[in-house]
């Protein structure tokens, strides 16, 4: 497999430290990450397709059974003749106040995707926007969505994970954290799979004791940052995530550990 990433660093939005274990991870069995690349052309070829990039470096083809596109994508919104209705939009989504009603049109609401809101394009996220919107307008009320703990996840192998705060973000925002990082390649949890690489690095506001961040690489972890996400959620403080006694010896019983 080979992975074209028009930027200099894959997935901005996760723990550069742990994109980079991914990385690597990944060319151990053969994936290939072209990084400042662009797909310049892509045409059926005898068998499959070839594929022209340009780099840095200059142009070069590579042929392919299959080419999956995979830069996301738009709301498609052209078709419904928003101007004619007077709802302002961007290329983000409708342009919505923080409570999901249209800025220049009260009779419309949008959440999810078609919306140009803080929140992250998740599926969970169009969830709760959606049932945000349609409860105000039903109630004629103006609660804002709570956007605090989403966590996020790349079904890798292993899986990659993030709620909360980026290092670099908390830094910026003039916070002092408490970095807690793990290589748990070699726990048990780890080891009895197969998995040889795996690790955590958790940002902790020493003055409250509260998660600030969590960012995990590792199987399962998928499953294991919505604890950390439901803990920024309702305010818990490490000693008592530490305090729950888990079923052992599933992924979560290694969070206390990691705390």
């Amino acid at each position: 497999m080979t992975i074209i990433d028009r930027g200099a660093r894959p997935l901005k939005g996760f723990d550069p430290d742990l994109v980079k274990l991914l990385v690597a991870r990944g060319a151990a069995v053969g994936v290939d990450v072209r990084r400042s690349s662009t797909v310049e052309a892509v045409e059926r070829d005898q068998g499959g397709y070839r594929v022209t990039l340009r780099s840095e470096t200059g142009e070069d083809t590579l042929n392919a059974d299959l080419v999956v596109h995979g830069a996301g994508r738009v709301p498609h919104l052209d078709t419904l003749d928003l101007e004619a209705a007077s709802v302002a939009a961007t290329t983000r989504g409708i342009t919505v106040a923080p409570h999901l009603q249209s800025t220049t049109n009260p009779r419309v609401y949008a959440a999810g995707d078609a919306a140009d809101t803080p929140g992250m394009p998740l599926t969970p996220v169009a969830v709760f926007e959606g049932k945000v919107a349609a409860s105000n307008m039903l109630k004629s009320v103006q609660v804002t969505p709570h956007y605090a703990g989403v966590p996020t996840a790349v079904f890798t192998i292993p899986e990659l994970a993030s709620v909360g705060l980026l290092e670099e973000e908390a830094h910026a925002a003039g916070l002092y954290v408490d970095v807690r990082y793990s290589d748990t390649s070699s726990w048990y949890s780890n080891y009895r799979i197969g998995e040889t690489t795996a690790a955590v690095k958790i940002l902790i506001d020493p003055a409250t004791d509260t998660i600030v961040g969590a960012h995990m690489f590792g199987p399962e972890y998928g499953d294991l940052i919505n604890f950390c996400s439901l803990a920024m959620k309702l305010g818990f403080t490490t000693r008592q995530l530490k305090s729950m006694t888990a079923a052992y010896p599933t992924v979560t019983s290694d969070l206390g550990a990691m705390l």
